[in-house]
């Protein structure tokens, strides 16, 4: 699209934390035009009445979700939505001919079955899994490029694939004894009254869930087994830390080489820098930091980048690799715009930066 030409887009679900994410980026992009947000919550009363850091920004109200409405009013819909909701608006919008960004899991398994088994429930529209695309523009950018059904993928996955990835393609960690450790800002369980995110449960405290089979494990092992051209089943803890934003994981893997000397650890740290710069040099939201610094979740909030650091233990033979993101933006929105903006053929960091 020419970007002297103005997008019409839409936000359903635009209530919760990803919604209004979502709404801040696109009402902040200079090819959008944001003509309908829905929530059935919210119905009738306008964006700055249920978020007044848009007062004056927009008078959009909120409006029922309706796919027949929706399609009229805008060539891009963003799904904001619970995964088995998402497909239910997605199917009939796509068969209308609109660009469907969903930020739920629905469509980022390629296996009908391996959604049943992570999610609970057969899955509700298996028939478009075939045309939707992984939306990770560092990994799958050509395929963006052409889609119509574009699948965000998850926060955790965002923060611990892309610092993996590179390193399978090279070959240069075993696609064996993989270990994620992340810890989640409480934004990440969503806009909801449940007890567990209560302030009172949440602050001062630190907590594990999801153990041992998180669902985000599916998308993850999924990517992963394509880059090693294996099958790789990996371990992964997720935490909730008494934050509101950010995701900060460490990834412990083995090198496929031993390091145990003190040249070995240096030709081995070469590759390991050689491949992320490779890979990431010029990716517009991947900052690789230098070897002084670590990851930091202030240093991404409310941005769209992705920080990586890595270290060698020569003691216990493995490699460490962190990485910090905002859930919320690269984790979420700001990564479904970035696929936006692909998919248009407008630069990558219009509205993002």
């Amino acid at each position: 699209m020419n970007e002297a030409t103005t997008l019409k887009a839409a936000v359903v679900g635009a209530s919760g934390y990803s919604g209004e994410e979502l709404v801040r980026l696109l009402l902040g992009h200079p090819h959008v035009e944001l003509t309908a947000v829905t929530s059935r919550q919210y119905v009738g009363q306008t964006l700055a009445e249920v978020f007044p850091r848009f007062g004056n920004r927009s008078s959009l109200k909120f409006t029922e979700p309706n796919p027949s409405t929706l399609a009229e009013a805008a060539e891009v819909i963003f799904l904001a939505l619970p995964h088995g909701v998402a497909a239910e608006f997605a199917k009939p919008l796509v068969e209308a001919g609109r660009t469907v960004i969903d930020l739920s899991a629905d469509f980022r398994l390629n296996d009908a079955a391996v959604y049943e088994e992570f999610y609970g429930n057969p899955h509700p529209a298996p028939g478009l899994l075939e045309q939707s695309v992984y939306g990770m523009p560092e990994l799958h950018r050509a395929a963006i490029t052409d889609a119509k059904l574009i699948a965000a993928p998850g926060c955790y996955p965002t923060s611990i694939l892309l610092p993996i990835v590179p390193l399978l393609r090279g070959g240069l960690i075993k696609p064996t004894g993989i270990i994620a450790d992340s810890q989640s800002g409480v934004s990440g369980a969503g806009r909801k009254t449940d007890i567990p995110f209560l302030y009172a449960e949440c602050n001062e405290s630190l907590r594990p869930y999801g153990v041992p089979k998180h669902r985000h494990l599916s998308e993850m092992e999924q990517e992963l087994s394509a880059a090693a051209n294996t099958q790789v089943t990996m371990q992964f803890t997720p935490h909730l830390v008494p934050v509101t934003r950010g995701i900060l994981s460490t990834l412990y893997l083995a090198p496929s080489e031993s390091f145990m000397t003190e040249p070995e650890e240096a030709a081995l740290a070469e590759k390991i820098t050689s491949c992320y710069a490779a890979a990431y040099d010029d990716e517009p939201f991947i900052r690789l930091l230098p070897t002084s610094a670590l990851p930091d979740t202030k240093h991404v909030t409310g941005s769209n980048y992705l920080d990586l650091a890595w270290r060698l233990d020569r003691r216990t033979g493995r490699l460490i690799v962190m990485s910090a993101i905002d859930n919320l933006v690269k984790g979420a929105s700001g990564q479904a715009v970035q696929c936006l903006n692909l998919a248009q053929g407008w630069d990558e960091t219009t509205g993002l930066i």
